[in-house]
């Protein structure tokens, strides 16, 4: 696989930080996670494929034990706030003098300067003061958050997993590591570079503009089952396959984009769309470039015939279903693991063996606290 050799140490945390390790994990990394020793509670669903290694950071000798992971490591990811790290003499000063060639992963929701670097936050605020929350959300409405995926995991995890393979490459040229500053607020601004390069395009309120559901060629539509149908058809030989579909012709209709038509068109696709099940038109579209595709639920996606074609879903041990990784890259692709999450200290010994430690070592280690075999049940 594509990151096969690489050695990642990720401190647990949620969502944006597991979702880097994840990523890294499943195109080949050895991702370590080091949980809290003591603790029963894995709260991170996203660690296929990963290891667990339980410790004790507000002891000396569990600090030791990290500094010494670090150096025979080429990644850290670390999901505190700023000066967390610091505090615990683990800090990117010390880290990188005992391994200069360290990538130093920081994924936080403000950044590691700034007024707001020391506030707490989730993905809703750090989206809001990025500016793109305003453009989300429907006329007339509140902003509406894309659940948390925009600030976790686009702006988030994603572009610190992007940050560590470019860091990664750059040091195969300089020899040398570097810290990563990966935060939500900037991450989702970059992640929304369109929004900011196209104003034109979002010139009117929120939810009033072509792509946010104020135009009828760009929206949902109920079903006569109570199901929906998602329709982009923007251009104007995709639109005229749209309105084709619908029985409908250009003749009829306003101008595809009277903006100050949209609101009784909308209303004419809503009746038409509503007279169908969502089978029914999905005989009427698939297959055509009407750009009108089935809203399908979690259950549903990795039935659809186009997603079974491509394997686009793994089936766990328990039977659910997972997104394969992504891309699908022709020569080293990756393979997202399908068994068991790691319990908390679960390898522990294994980890702690690679890293060089004695059996008399990680004895005493033990029974001192600073170290966690992993006895404990996971909660998971």
């Amino acid at each position: 696989m594509a990151l096969r050799g690489v050695k990642v140490v990720e401190l647990a945390g949620l969502a944006p930080a597991p979702f880097c390790g994840l990523i890294l994990s499943d195109f080949g990394a050895k991702v370590t996670r080091v949980d809290k020793a003591g603790s029963s509670i894995v709260p991170d669903g996203l660690a296929r494929g990963k290891r667990s290694l339980a410790l004790n950071l507000k002891h000396k000798e569990g600090v030791a034990v990290l500094r010494r992971m670090c150096q025979q490591s080429d990644v850290l990811i670390e999901p505190f706030r700023a000066g967390v790290m610091e505090r615990l003499g683990l800090g990117p000063d010390i880290l990188m003098k005992d391994n200069p060639g360290l990538i130093y992963a920081r994924m936080t929701g403000f950044g590691q300067s700034g007024p707001f670097s020391q506030m707490a936050g989730h993905d809703i605020n750090y989206i809001a003061i990025s500016g793109m929350l305003s453009r989300l959300g429907r006329k007339h409405e509140n902003p509406v958050p894309p659940v948390n995926l925009l600030g976790d995991f686009a702006g988030g995890g994603l572009i610190c997993a992007l940050g560590v393979v470019m860091a990664l490459f750059e040091r195969t040229m300089s020899g040398k590591g570097q810290v990563i500053d990966a935060n939500m607020v900037e991450g989702a601004n970059y992640v929304g570079s369109f929004v900011w390069h196209t104003p034109f395009l979002f010139n009117h309120g929120r939810g009033e503009n072509l792509l946010d559901t104020g135009a009828p060629c760009y929206e949902t539509y109920k079903t006569k089952d109570g199901k929906y149908m998602a329709v982009g058809a923007l251009e104007p030989q995709f639109y005229a396959q749209l309105l084709e579909g619908l029985g409908l012709t250009n003749e009829e209709l306003p101008h595809q984009m009277s903006r100050e038509s949209w609101p009784s068109m909308k209303e004419k696709f809503e009746q038409i769309f509503s007279s169908k099940t969502q089978a029914e038109w999905c005989e009427v579209f698939d297959g055509t470039d009407a750009c009108v595709t089935p809203v399908l639920t979690m259950d549903e996606a990795p039935n659809h015939p186009h997603n079974k074609s491509r394997d686009s879903f793994l089936t766990n041990q328990d039977g659910g279903m997972q997104p394969c990784p992504a891309p699908l890259l022709s020569r080293t692709p990756g393979i997202g693991g399908v068994g068991p999450l790691p319990r908390n200290g679960q390898h522990t010994k294994e980890v702690m063996t690679e890293t060089g430690f004695s059996e008399d070592e990680i004895k005493k280690l033990v029974e001192c606290g600073a170290v966690d075999l992993g006895q404990v049940k996971s909660a998971l």
